[in-house]
Formats: C-alpha cells, structure tokens, sequence
C-alpha cells in the first residue's frame, strides 16, 4: 500500500524497522518478567535474541522476490531494540521512568 506522499511513505516504513524490532524486545522482557526478574545478564540474553531475529529477518528478505536486505535496516533493527532496552532496563533497575518501573516489578 503506497500512501500519497512518497517521503512520508518511506519514512514511515524505514522508521518501523525500529518500533518493530523495539516491540520484540518488550515482548521477549515481558515473558521473561512472567517467570523472574530482569538481570543485567537476562537484559543483554533479550537483546542478542531480538537483534539475531533482525538478522534472520534480513537474511530471509535477501530470498524473498521484490524485497530488499539491507545492513542499514539491520542497524535499525538494533537500534530499536537498544532504545527499547534503555527504556525498559532503566525503568527496572528503578534509575529513570519510576512509574514503569514499579509496573514491571508488579509483572516480576
């Protein structure tokens, strides 16, 4: 689906590489906080899976007719994921966003 403006169409879906990717890891750290707490071990254990995911997810797109594979978008992916893991590991570990923060210590 292409929308009217080409700019804001490129835009929008080079800027997704980085809310997907950042979606993953708040889904892999919200599964992990259902059985245990959020280590710095278990934090760094989340990120390296959801970046591995960019990867494969790059490296299978390379296959797939009509798109593309490209190591910028799996820069993105990762920033996503690293942006996410400030917001979330701060929150946990009680150094920024405290609201956050106690809502995941009521998940733990």
């Amino acid at each position: 689906m292409e929308l009217p403006n080409a700019e804001w169409d490129g835009g929008i879906k080079e800027s997704l590489h980085l809310v997907e990717f950042a979606i993953l890891y708040v889904l892999l750290v919200l599964a992990l906080l259902t059985i245990r707490g959020l280590t710095r071990k278990l934090n760094l254990v989340c990120i390296l899976i959801a970046s591995l995911y960019g990867l494969s997810d790059e490296i299978h797109q390379s296959f797939v007719p009509a798109r593309s594979a490209t190591l910028i978008d799996l820069v993105k992916d990762v920033i996503g994921v690293l942006a996410a893991s400030w917001v979330m590991y701060g929150a946990y570990q009680k150094k920024r966003f405290q609201r956050l923060g106690r809502l995941l210590h009521k998940l733990a």
